[in-house]
This record gives structure tokens, sequence and C-alpha cells, in this order.
């Protein structure tokens, strides 16, 4: 099973974005530490250590991890970085919430790198990228209209990504995939980027029916599962 830290502090239940632009860089609102096997991204299925940060601006409707909008504990970017070291893996993601709303995150990557770790950054594409270190991998996740955030899409990122990087797109309708699809190919991301990822909103699109979509349009993208939610159950934290 996945290896859970448990908080080293009191756990806050009504976290607010005000709380996380208020800290400074050397702190973090954190939701949890855990080691697990990675289930998305071009590394699925590989050993990973997740570093999931607490609090997110955006509201979409297929949300899976809504506990991090307003749960956490306070710790140190020095605490983090010996709780991961403490879990043995050198792959680490961090996640959330949305990461980039927190000062402390880019320290933290950044000291991840110096200490020689892959270092993965899964994002909601809202917030702009131009700060997080090169060498990082940036997971960008484009948010198509049945999220319901489609208006919050960061755009210029596009122009930021490295060969490197991944963008990811969450497909809840036939909808979304022409959405995804078309945005695909007017910035000819499958050229620019090391991978571009379409996965199924779990429960509410055929996982055949969008790999038929991807098959039937030639779109050079990577279909995806959430490999961790075969594995445990699809409602479980800390995988």
């Amino acid at each position: 099973m996945p290896d859970l830290i448990a908080p080293t502090g009191a756990v806050r239940h009504d976290l607010r974005l005000r709380d996380v632009r208020e800290l400074p860089a050397d702190r973090l609102w954190m939701n949890e530490i855990f080691y697990s096997i990675q289930g998305e991204s071009t590394r699925a299925g590989r050993p990973c250590t997740f570093v999931r940060l607490s609090v997110c601006h955006l509201r979409c409707v297929w949300c899976d991890s809504a506990y991090t909008f307003h749960e956490g504990y306070e710790l140190s970017v020095d605490e983090a970085l010996a709780q991961v070291e403490s879990l043995g893996c050198r792959l680490v993601e961090l996640t959330g919430g949305e990461p980039l709303l927190q000062a402390g995150a880019i320290p933290l990557m950044s000291a991840l790198l110096e200490r020689g770790y892959e270092v993965l950054l899964e994002t909601s594409g809202s917030l702009s990228i131009a700060d997080v270190p090169r060498a990082v991998v940036k997971i960008v996740d484009l948010k198509p209209p049945a999220s319901g955030m489609v208006k919050k899409n960061h755009l210029p990122n596009l122009d930021l990504l490295a060969p490197h990087d991944e963008v990811k797109a969450v497909i809840g309708s036939r909808v979304d995939y022409e959405w995804a699809r078309d945005l695909v190919r007017a910035h000819r991301l499958t050229d620019r980027v090391a991978a571009v990822l379409f996965s199924p909103v779990w429960g509410a699109v055929e996982w055949r029916e969008l790999a038929e979509w991807i098959l039937t349009d030639r779109l050079d993208v990577r279909f995806q599962l959430q490999l961790h939610k075969l594995l445990w159950e699809p409602t479980a934290r800390g995988v």
C-alpha cells in the first residue's frame, strides 16, 4: 500500500486563498505527502513521492481532490524536503490543489532539483509557469468547457513550455474533445512538448469512445487512464 506521512501539526479545515498568499516563501500549507505509484503522465507506473499542497482557486466540476480546498497543515520548506527524503524515491511530483498559488513551491522545486531529484509539477494551467525552474517537468492541465473553468486557462503558458514538458486535457464530453483537439492543432502542441495527454473524466466518458475519437482524427496524443484509480478505490486518498 502507499506510504502516507502523517501531518506534523494540527490540520486546519478552513483555509482560504488569503492564507496561502500571506505565507512566506519558506513555508507551505501542505495537504499530504505520500509515496505511491504514479498514475498519470509519461511517468505512469513508476514509484513516485507526491507532495500535495493545499488550496485551489478553481472549482472544476469533476475535481477528485476537493478535500484540498480548505484542509491542510503548515510546515517549512526544509521540513517538506526532509519528509520527501525520508521516503527514498528520486521521482517527486508537486500537485494540489494548485501548487503555484504558494510562493514556497518555487524554492521547494529548486531545492529538490539541487538534490538531484526528478521533479514534476502538475498545475491547472491557470497561473503563469514563468518562474518555475526550467528543469522541472511541467504538466499543464488545460481546462475544457465541461470543467466550468475554461475561461481560467492562461494560454500564454503554451509559449513557455519546454520540449520535456507535457500538456493534459481531461475530457468530459464530445465538446470537450473537439475543443482540446482544436487547441492542440492550433498551437502545434504535439510537435512542441514531450506528450499531449487526453484523459476521460472518471465515470463520465466511455474509455473506448474517447480512444475511437482520437483514432478517427488521427490525433497524435497519448490516451491515458488514471492508473491509481484502477489499483485502488477511485475515492481513496493518499494514493
